[in-house]
């Protein structure tokens, strides 16, 4: 095999590539037993047909392609360690020349790993914005935790928002009962907009046993787009009501025996929330400035499989929910063309990111032992819900083992890039990336 690497940009080679015919004959000969095991020929056992028969049968031109096919990757494999090729992403192949007896020549296009050089980290400085927890914040994670302890109280009064009715609903079209359209005892916060369209303007003053008929558009089943008149009859009328905030509130919604402690902990708890999103903020400008000062090219090849992986994964997700990429468009108001144009940037950064973090831990020496492997598919399964060890299993039989392996290492990279960048907040103040962390990691046990 002889062959010949050729740039074409610092992320893309073109690989020239000549076998002798006499390198295919392992290939053609595994070629001759695939197809001779698949093909069933009168006179023969499966798996000892004759070539020569399988010529016939089956045409020499197949069990050529077969042959060259097998081989190809395997040579492209052979001669990117020959030439030491850093590659990325899938290879794209042309064959320039072959036919039966003579030379396979083809040439391989391949994205590689662009030459980084990293900037001094420790002159890389960001700016974060400065913590500060309000009352206000305080106030409004305390009001949550009162609308979590509320209760309900019968009334007997007319109905306003804010309330909760019990009610039955009867939906009709020109008299005809709709399909699914009714339903007794739903209980239904007035003003939440929760149910149909015009039904909260119409519960408003209605009180237990009152019964009244509203007129609204139906979205889905047989009348779908249609006007229905739904009758509505209240049963209840309740109130809610909020738990007063002191102390023996405070025993009941948390841990603590005084509001003073529950409203400390409550500060506590926002701050580290905080602390977490500075981090956020800290890792995210450091990342943009290191690209930027090192000029890093983001290869097409990778980026555009990147864009359809992204793409692939937003469309399933919106089935998922039921919706279709068209009505993503509407409510989103933008064009197929914007949000291609957007997947598109978001890749490219991704991928720059990736390369520069790959190279970093190059330049590092950056380890990873079994034991930090390990913790990352168990928090990964946990996520997946699934077994630690049915999720490893299924990474290597898809073959992406590798690829968590490269986050786990590009993980510890990021981690150096924060212990070395100067982080000060808005007010001036040095942050050190210790204490963040210990924030961060403090937040995940809750």
């Amino acid at each position: 095999m002889k062959s010949t690497v050729e740039t074409l940009s610092p992320t893309r080679v073109r690989l020239a590539i000549e076998v002798p015919f006499v390198e295919l004959e392992p290939s053609l000969r595994k070629a001759y037993r695939e197809i001779g095991q698949q093909v069933n020929i009168p006179g023969f056992r499966r798996g000892k047909v004759p070539s020569a028969v399988i010529d016939q049968r089956v045409g020499r031109g197949t069990v050529l392609n077969e042959a060259v096919q097998e081989a190809i990757p395997e040579t492209i494999l052979a001669a990117v360690r020959e030439h030491d090729v850093k590659t990325l992403g899938r290879p794209e192949v042309e064959i320039t020349e072959f036919t039966d007896g003579e030379p396979l020549k083809f040439t391989a296009e391949v994205d590689v790993r662009p030459e980084i050089a990293i900037p001094d980290l420790s002159g890389i400085e960001v700016t974060v914005d400065e913590l500060q927890v309000g009352d206000t914040e305080i106030e409004e994670q305390l009001s949550g935790l009162r609308e979590r302890f509320a209760t309900l109280k019968t009334v007997e009064r007319a109905a306003a928002e804010g309330d909760y009715v019990q009610i039955d609903l009867a939906a009709t079209v020109d008299g005809v009962e709709v399909p699914g359209g009714s339903a007794s005892n739903i209980s239904h916060e007035v003003g939440s907009k929760q149910l149909l369209p015009g039904l909260d303007e119409v519960l408003v003053g209605m009180s237990a046993g009152d019964d009244r008929t509203f007129v609204t558009q139906l979205v889905g089943g047989d009348f779908a787009g249609r006007d229905a008149d739904v009758a509505v009859t209240v049963r209840t009328v309740k109130e809610k009501q909020l738990p007063a905030l002191d102390d023996e509130f405070a025993q009941l919604a948390s841990e603590f025996d005084t509001l003073e402690e529950l409203r400390g902990d409550l500060r506590e708890r926002v701050t580290r929330v905080k602390k977490v999103e500075q981090i956020y903020a800290a890792r995210d400008k450091a990342l943009e400035q290191i690209v930027a000062a090192a000029d890093v090219p983001a290869p097409e090849g990778v980026v555009r499989d990147e864009v359809s992986h992204r793409k692939q994964a937003m469309i399933d997700q919106l089935e998922r929910i039921g919706a279709s990429m068209e009505d993503y468009l509407a409510s989103e108001e933008k064009t197929e063309e914007q949000v291609d144009q957007e997947l598109n940037d978001a890749a490219t950064e991704g991928v720059k990111i990736q390369l520069l973090l790959d190279t970093l831990a190059d330049a590092e020496d950056v380890q990873v032992s079994d034991d930090e492997f390990g913790h990352e598919i168990v928090h990964r399964a946990q996520r997946a819900g699934v077994a630690p060890q049915q999720y490893y299993d299924q990474l290597v039989r898809s073959g992406t083992a590798g690829a968590v392996f490269g986050d786990v290492r590009r993980g510890k990279a990021l981690a150096t890039v924060l212990e070395r960048v100067k982080i000060t907040d808005t007010a001036g103040n040095a942050l050190s990336v210790d204490e963040l962390r210990a924030a961060s990691e403090h937040n995940h046990e809750h």
